[in-house]
């Protein structure tokens, strides 16, 4: 059986538009797939940020962790293992201040580990959670998706595929703030129903 990975940040909870985007296409997702879901709420603010003790935890050999460095590489080992399980991965992601949600960054910090979920290679960087499908469903009080003050997508498109992500595809609620919003978040959820068709 196959596995989504639903990553949500919004702190709005169920009047959150990205969440009740990527809701319904996790929803419609896992009933064509048969899939199991595994819900991963950053909006909880219970992952710890990195420090050094707890980056050189992430990287010792699993083997020649210290008592105290399996405790502190234990979430990140959680959130590394839902990735690398999960064949398909939702994030669903209001936009804060131009950019990813500070929960997210702390999430992507604790993922990146070097041979585990990339490798540095002759030719630089590879990443190896390849092979996954991903879909981002966004939402913006008001400012553009794809414009030149998004600094959300390109680089949350950037990490993804950094560590060997590269099929994604792009629901987005912009600017629903504005004049039009409700029919911005009716377009959204048309756009899901294609995607998950």
């Amino acid at each position: 059986m196959s596995t989504i990975l639903h990553i949500t940040a919004s702190i709005r909870n169920d009047e959150s538009v990205s969440r009740s985007l990527g809701n319904r296409l996790v929803e419609r997702l896992a009933e064509n797939q048969g899939a199991i879901v595994v819900t991963r709420d950053l909006a909880k603010n219970d992952l710890p940020y990195i420090d050094v003790e707890r980056f050189a935890a992430n990287l010792a050999p699993y083997a020649e962790r210290s008592p105290e460095q399996h405790e502190l590489a234990k979430i990140s080992d959680e959130l590394i293992g839902e990735l690398q399980e999960a064949e398909t991965i939702v994030f669903s992601l209001p936009v804060y201040n131009f950019a990813v949600p500070a929960t997210l960054k702390a999430w992507a910090d604790l993922v990146a580990r070097a041979g585990t979920t990339f490798r540095y290679a002759e030719n630089g960087s590879e990443g190896l959670l390849t092979g996954k499908k991903v879909y981002l469903t966004i939402a913006s009080g008001g400012m553009p998706i794809g414009s030149e003050i998004d600094f959300m997508t390109p680089w949350l498109k950037f990490f993804l595929g950094f560590l060997g992500m590269t099929d994604v595809e792009l629901v987005a609620a912009d600017g629903i703030m504005g004049e039009g919003g409700e029919e911005k978040i009716a377009e959204a959820h048309q756009e899901v129903e294609k995607l998950a068709a």
